[in-house]
């Protein structure tokens, strides 16, 4: 069983607040990601809320079998959440896709393209490639969560990127899968600017 992990805990204090509820074709881009995770039929699915999460709440159209958390201190990055949202997980579930709750335009065949891919237990993390560079979500087999747990700040994978790449499968995706940041990235990417 694959489940989804999606991380959507942090203070977007460069977008200026409020990043999750931004409108994308009328919808929250926290609603792209969960839609995006029903589509791929990941589950269960996990949601790693923050500061905001009330207003996410009301603001998003929940399917009632996510999991929602709330990230006691988003401050500490989303390493925290990464470890919160684990935890979650029940003794069933062997793997899982961790989702950014700001990257909105991630296309089910990429999810699809990633999940997969065979399991080899000598390299238990699954890694896309845009164009030969590493990117999201990450696919995690049980084997890899203690590492996950570990991570440490806001830097994310790319810890175990750089600390165990013997660890690491990559498939090479079509396209992109831009991170939103900032009100410009968003103004960029919804003229099609991607």
């Amino acid at each position: 069983m694959t489940a989804g992990l999606i991380l959507a805990a942090g203070r977007g204090t460069r977008f200026g607040g409020g990043k999750m509820l931004a409108e994308i074709d009328g919808r929250p881009m926290l609603q792209h990601v969960l839609d995006r995770a029903a589509e791929a039929e990941l589950r269960p699915v996990i949601v790693v809320l923050g500061d905001d999460a009330d207003q996410i709440e009301a603001a998003v159209a929940w399917r009632g079998g996510e999991t929602r958390v709330r990230n006691p201190d988003p401050s500490r990055g989303i390493s925290s959440s990464v470890a919160l949202g684990l935890g979650e997980l029940r003794d069933d579930v062997d793997r899982v896709l961790v989702l950014l709750g700001d990257q909105p335009f991630l296309t089910l065949e990429n999810c699809r393209v990633i999940t997969a891919a065979p399991r080899d237990p000598a390299k238990p993390i699954v890694a896309p490639r845009y164009d030969g560079v590493p990117g999201n979500p990450v696919l995690l087999e049980r084997a890899a969560w203690p590492l996950a747990t570990q991570l440490i700040g806001d830097r994310g994978m790319v810890q175990i990127f750089a600390a165990h790449p013997e660890l690491i499968r990559y498939v090479d995706v079509q396209g992109d899968n831009p991170d939103i940041d900032t009100a410009a990235d968003l103004a960029t990417l919804s003229r099609g600017g991607g």
